[in-house]
């Protein structure tokens, strides 16, 4: 590949020109160039590879999750042995040999056996719930195992005591790690450490996606620092770009100016047969990491498959999962937790209507059409935080409108009275979609739903419309008012393309911080 150093001037900052440049005042703590390596398909032996991987922040990390799980594998063991001296039931001769098992042997066999569930594997660490899962996976293998044990031994176990500090070893274990998950994020946040540097190859409006994709969330560690074009500069004249922007360069003397560890090829990168397997190869024993983002930057892991043929890699995309066990799972959910909920809030449903009542007279419910599954309307309930001349009063303040789509939203909007301002800040004036959600109309979680008045929800609006609207969602959990109206639709249909029962209840968890911060709520 031809060298060109030229680079395009419309960068909004300046890209490093030499490897000493390029290392000074980066908070980053990974990047190490040990040599010129090779480019070509060489075999390298793993044991004899001369080149570390360049991240390196997943050793130390790793280490510190080995660490928390054997403390708590050990603590899980102690309280089962003072559960059991508690209880009087005793060794019966054999102290040694139990606790030799329940301080040594169990949480020694928890890590070989998370080890094997691939739970210390890096490309899961610190984001998304796949390390979690395997460590529940490795929480039925260690059940599994005792329990075959204690049968092929013909040891007397109390299959109380099995339960007890398997469970207990597995809630410490979770805890731990989700701990530890959320320190790595603010690390990322604030200092750029334990992340990932990249370089995105592709076209420039397909590398300018992933770049937004990837940077909606820090806490991912992914941080784009270049954008290595293959369609020429003449793609990107007169475009302004947030990280400088390079063609026809060396791919490995790039890594090396700009302090990277991760090339992302984005989209179709190239039309040349072969030219990613090549990329491939140059970067064997580098210590380069080389990921592919195709374009589906909104279809999650679970709807996407790797089918080969021919040695050929096909990406398989399944459809939305929108009927079965599942989704009468979360009907049910949502009709259970609607009768509770109602049930157990009821005395404070009575205080806020009367607190509504004393604040404006009028009536404490506010019901206005809005459209649900498949086009349906309904009326939705909601505590009434409002004057009750405020529909006569938007006319007036229609150019004052805060938000640049189909809702209307004031930050400091005149027909609120002082009460309905606690309740929306707080979301209690929500708390009466509960009776939807009995009906069947609304569901827990969902996208919002939108006033019935408000267009014909054309386009990719109406792909909403799939599902029924809920009280929460990945809208209100990512940012509510705050977001435009292109983020909100955009959250909604990821939603929508990828939902699932999990999904659903780590919405409800995200939402009780949420509301709790009070972030974007007027």
């Amino acid at each position: 590949m031809r060298e060109d150093r030229s680079e395009v001037t419309t960068s909004l900052q300046r890209p490093a020109t030499s490897p000493s440049k390029s290392r000074s005042g980066m908070p980053y703590d990974s990047f190490e160039w040990q040599q010129e390596p090779p480019n070509n398909g060489v075999p390298r032996s793993v044991w004899t590879r001369t080149h570390r991987r360049l991240s390196r922040w997943h050793r130390p990390y790793t280490a510190i999750l080995v660490v928390l799980d054997l403390l708590s594998a050990m603590l899980a063991s102690s309280l089962a042995v003072t559960f059991i001296e508690q209880a009087g039931s005793g060794f019966q001769g054999r102290e040694e040999v139990f606790y030799a098992v329940a301080f040594a042997a169990l949480p020694l066999g928890w890590l070989v056996i998370l080890w094997g569930h691939g739970s210390y594997d890096r490309r899961y660490l610190g984001l998304g719930s796949e390390e979690f899962k395997r460590v529940v996976r490795a929480f039925v293998t260690v059940v599994a195992s005792v329990s075959l044990l204690a049968f092929g031994t013909k040891t007397e176990l109390s299959r109380v005591t099995i339960a007890y500090v398997t469970t207990a070893s597995l809630i410490f274990i979770l805890f731990c790690r989700y701990s530890a998950r959320q320190i790595l994020h603010v690390a990322r946040r604030k200092t750029g450490h334990g992340a990932h540097r990249m370089i995105l190859m592709g076209t420039l409006p397909e590398a300018l996606e992933v770049y937004t994709a990837v940077t909606r969330s820090p806490a991912a560690g992914l941080i784009p620092v270049a954008i290595h074009i293959t369609d020429g500069f003449a793609a990107s004249r007169g475009i302004e770009t947030p990280v400088p922007v390079y063609a026809a360069r060396d791919v490995l003397t790039l890594v090396r100016e700009v302090g990277a560890d991760t090339i992302a090829v984005c989209g179709s990168a190239s039309a040349e047969p072969g030219e990613l397997r090549r990329l491939a190869w140059q970067l064997e024993g580098t210590g380069v990491d080389l990921v592919v983002a195709p374009q589906l930057t909104d279809i999650a892991g679970p709807r996407v498959h790797i089918r080969p043929i021919e040695g050929l890699p096909l990406l398989h995309v399944e459809e939305p999962t929108l009927s079965g066990p599942g989704w009468l799972a979360k009907n049910l959910l949502d009709r259970v937790a609607a009768f509770f909920g109602l049930l157990l809030l009821s005395p404070v449903l009575a205080v806020i209507a009367i607190g509504i009542r004393m604040s404006d007279p009028g009536p404490v419910f506010f019901r206005q059409p809005r459209v649900g599954h498949e086009g349906r309307t309904f009326r939705v309930w909601k505590f009434r935080t409002m004057y009750v001349d405020a529909e006569e009063r938007k006319a007036s303040l229609e150019e004052l409108n805060d938000s640049d789509g189909m809702l209307f939203k004031m930050k400091n909007d005149p027909r609120i009275f002082s009460f309905g301002n606690k309740l929306r800040a707080t979301s209690l004036d929500e708390l009466p979609q509960l009776i939807n959600v009995l009906k069947g109309e609304m569901s827990l979680v969902g996208p919002r739903p939108l006033p019935a008045d408000d267009g014909d929800y054309l386009g990719d609006v109406r792909r909403r419309l799939l599902v029924r609207p809920g009280i929460t969602g990945l809208w209100q959990v990512s940012g509510r008012s705050d977001l435009s109206w292109d983020e909100a639709v955009r959250l909604d249909l990821y939603y929508v393309d990828n939902w699932s029962l999990t999904y659903d209840l780590s919405i409800l968890w995200r939402t009780i911080g949420v509301v709790l911060k009070r972030k974007g709520a007027y």
